[in-house]
């Protein structure tokens, strides 16, 4: 979560990289104002002699602060921050909406569902399908590195074993369950929550596949699914929502 004075760090950070002049405390008490904060112009030059401490800004003799490199790199960190921050809120909002029994009814039906196709992708996958996806399991471990997002990754990887079972019944049936790609960001900040880890499981179900075992293939993906579920039962139990 935004601590508050993260929170006016960040205004401030942004107020001086918007600016094309360097900017003093007035600037920063006015333009606080505007996004609701009420200080005083000793507090603003209180707050900017502290970020003159900590390498984030500089001073240009009287006409006021300028960011340093330093800065401009704190300032993407908080803005990154932050749309995590929000991201996660937002999500909170969807879970309570969506409801712990029916996201276990969707996992319900999608281990029905994924388990056939990842059977049927076992024995008509492409060789190209293959390195297809080979290169989503890199690009999902990569992001995992970066701290990004895999829940794009998460939709790429679950649609291409669909596409490869050539059953446009299911994979038409699979597409309803998980919204268009709706789902995949409500399950991933539930496992980044209770600490799960999806790409070793995505490694299981990929080597099965490419192994063209269709047993192995089926018994990965539901093992997957039942993952998702203790990982959302776990959830629950901890978030008390």
């Amino acid at each position: 979560m935004f601590s508050e004075k993260k929170h006016l760090f960040y205004l401030i950070l942004k107020a001086i990289a918007d600016s094309q002049a360097p900017i003093g405390s007035g600037y920063v008490r006015e333009n606080l104002k505007l996004q609701g904060y009420e200080v005083s112009e000793a507090t603003a030059g209180r707050i900017l002699r502290e970020m003159d401490a900590e390498g984030y800004t500089e001073k240009v003799g009287f006409k006021g602060r300028i960011l340093t490199p330093y800065g401009m790199e704190k300032l993407r960190e908080l803005e990154q921050e932050q749309k995590i921050n929000h991201y996660g809120n937002e999500l909170i909002n969807v879970i309570k909406v969506t409801g712990r029994k029916e996201l276990l009814d969707m996992l319900v039906a999608r281990k029905v569902i994924e388990g056939q196709l990842a059977r049927l992708a076992a024995q008509y996958i492409t060789q190209k399908e293959i390195k297809e996806m080979e290169e989503i399991l890199e690009a999902q471990k990569k992001h995992l590195e970066e701290g990004v997002s895999i829940a794009d990754d998460d939709v790429k990887f679950h649609k291409l074993i669909a596409q490869a079972a050539r059953n446009r019944v299911l994979d038409a049936a699979l597409d309803l369950i998980r919204q268009h790609g709706q789902l995949s960001p409500v399950l991933e900040y539930i496992r980044k929550k209770v600490k799960s880890k999806v790409l070793l499981d995505h490694e299981k179900i990929f080597e099965s596949i490419a192994s063209r075992d269709p047993e192995a293939a089926e018994a990965a993906m539901v093992k997957h699914i039942e993952n998702l579920v203790f990982d959302v039962e776990k959830y629950w139990e901890s978030a008390g929502i």
